[in-house]
């Protein structure tokens, strides 16, 4: 029998599976994803019959690592920590009754690793931690939960990465059918296959050391394949890794290591049912790793439920658009969007070649898939190498997009925003919002494409009357960031219904404009509306605001 979800499990099939994990002493696995077949096989009875006398057996017990730093990071005093977190520009906070958080550690040789993991790390030539490695991984390493805010870009996913594996080494060995013993859950396919990537560049060393990726849009039989002959870590998305616990192909029995990776992106997109359901069977004795960009309520709800005692370490300002990204906003028809765009890539590319360079990396941001391939042909036909990605196309088409992207000859990329998360490219100068998002943390991952690891980058997005909202708060936050102020916005379900609101409230002042009769040249400006939001900031205009009411 496979794994059947709560609300369709009968008292009776619950209670007999909590017994089959509670045989052994400490052994507390109430796990509800084990099979209820007669033999007490863990895994799905369905699955082969012979591995079911080596899943007779409890799995072995989690180990947490007894790590520590070197003498010289244990020898700091609290006054030199703290100089060192103001240097970095990182934020710890703790609960009153909360042991103190680990150091940060601005060496890697000092976090006293594997030694094949410093070889891997040496071998793609990482010198010195980034602000969040340098205080995010001591904290994992100690087996604290941890509760992470950075900006995109800032190299979290390595700060998760390697005291993952780290900590995969301190465990009894996978066998056939085993495992994982560390879960990475992210909220789309590019973003985990950036992921797999990560953990595969820092365990390749690493002799028998298995990852497996779950990812929807490509083949469920291969992952079945790689699942059952038992992997060391999985990253995926949750809704393939749940199908993948329902035909018993993998277990959490001996997950001791989770991370939920841009968790509020996966709360955005509907995820929070299947967050929950893996969160709430897993081993008792399991480390928490939660990262997010941004810090609505609902994330601050999912700490406290899934997190003990959590380390929060946040990175320079969070949520906030990046200061090494010049920010232009446009006001243009809708009808005249494409022509718009066209006339200043195509500008761009004629001056860039005459000196003799091509143009820089841009991503071209649209609302609608079908959109962004009407963009990507126009660019085309304009002589721009340019290609569309967005999650209409084939996971092999996407893949291919990517790596024409990457490496060439293609130097734009136009998409969706299955690209505003987890696509990490090194050298996207341009990022153009032909179409703004609904809320202001999507524009942030849409600009944080660009400007990363310290490079400096250009954001330009075109906006109509609907996008008043937003762009009024996206001038605020500009304002705040060159003048040094907490940018503070509505995030999540807030976000959400604040948007709806202004929507509302447009079309109700649209019926209210078309029902007045016309007086002279008298005209109502939309953006009156949201002065109170609207501070100075970089701005070019092209017509006036009452040009359109287009949708």
């Amino acid at each position: 029998m496979s794994y059947v979800p709560p609300h369709l499990r009968s008292s009776s099939s619950s209670s007999s599976a909590t017994k089959t994990l509670e045989i052994n002493g400490n052994n507390h696995y109430t796990n509800s994803f084990v099979s209820q077949s007669s033999n007490n096989n863990l895994y799905s009875s369905s699955t082969s019959s012979r591995r079911s006398s080596e899943n007779l057996l409890l799995p072995p017990d989690s180990v947490v690592p007894q790590w520590k730093p070197s003498d010289r990071v244990l020898a700091l005093k609290t006054d030199q920590i703290e100089e060192v977190r103001l240097r970095l520009n990182v934020d710890v906070s703790i609960s009153a009754d909360s042991s103190p958080a680990p150091a940060p550690i601005e060496s890697f040789m000092d976090m006293c690793l594997d030694s094949r993991i410093m070889r891997d790390i040496s071998y793609h030539e990482y010198t010195t931690p980034t602000s969040i490695q340098a205080q995010a991984m001591p904290v994992a390493l100690s087996g604290r939960d941890l509760l992470g805010c950075a900006e995109t870009g800032s190299g979290k996913t390595a700060a998760f990465t390697i005291p993952m594996i780290q900590h995969c080494l301190a465990q009894s060995p996978v066998r056939r059918g085993d495992g994982p013993l560390a879960l990475v859950l992210a909220p789309t396919r590019e973003l985990a296959q950036q992921i797999e990537k990560e953990v595969k560049a820092f365990s390749r060393s690493l002799e028998s050391f298995r990852t497996a990726i779950v990812v929807g849009g490509t083949n469920i039989a291969e992952q079945r394949t790689e699942l059952r002959s038992g992997v060391n870590i999985v990253v995926g998305t949750p809704g393939r890794f749940i199908d993948h616990l329902q035909q018993g192909n993998t277990s959490l029995s001996r997950i001791s290591y989770v991370v939920l990776d841009e968790a509020d992106r996966m709360l955005d997109m509907g995820f929070e049912p299947q967050i929950t359901e893996v969160m709430r069977n897993l081993p008792n004795k399991h480390q928490t790793l939660l990262f997010s960009a941004t810090m609505p309520l609902e994330i601050e709800a999912l700490a406290q439920e899934y997190l003990t005692d959590p380390v929060q370490v946040k990175v320079g300002k969070v949520s906030s658009p990046t200061a090494n990204v010049s920010q232009i906003l446009e006001k243009v028809l809708e009808n005249e969007k494409i022509d718009r765009l066209l006339s200043l890539l195509v500008e761009e590319a004629t001056q860039v070649e005459r000196s003799g360079h091509s143009l820089p990396l841009t991503i071209v941001f649209v609302e609608r898939k079908t959109r962004c391939d009407e963009v990507a042909e126009a660019l085309v036909a304009q002589g721009l190498h340019a290609v569309a990605l967005h999650g209409g196309r084939t996971q092999s088409e996407r893949e291919a997009a990517l790596r024409d992207f990457r490496h060439g000859p293609t130097r734009i990329l136009v998409a969706t925003d299955v690209a505003s998360r987890g696509l990490d490219v090194t050298g996207v100068a341009h990022v153009v919002n032909l179409d703004l998002p609904k809320t202001m943390e999507d524009y942030i991952h849409r600009i944080g494409r660009t400007g990363r690891a310290g490079s400096t980058g250009r954001a330009s997005s075109f906006y109509t009357d609907r996008d008043m909202f937003l762009v009024a708060q996206i001038r605020k936050a500009i304002s705040d960031v060159q003048s040094g102020n907490t940018v503070a916005f509505a995030t999540g379900k807030v976000a959400r219904r604040k948007e709806r609101e202004a929507v509302a409230a447009q079309k109700e002042a649209r019926t209210a404009l078309s029902k007045q009769p016309s007086i002279g040249s008298m005209s109502v400006n939309v953006e009156d509306r949201y002065k109170y939001m609207i501070a100075p900031a970089i701005v070019r205009k092209e017509g006036s605001a009452d040009d359109a009411w287009d949708d």
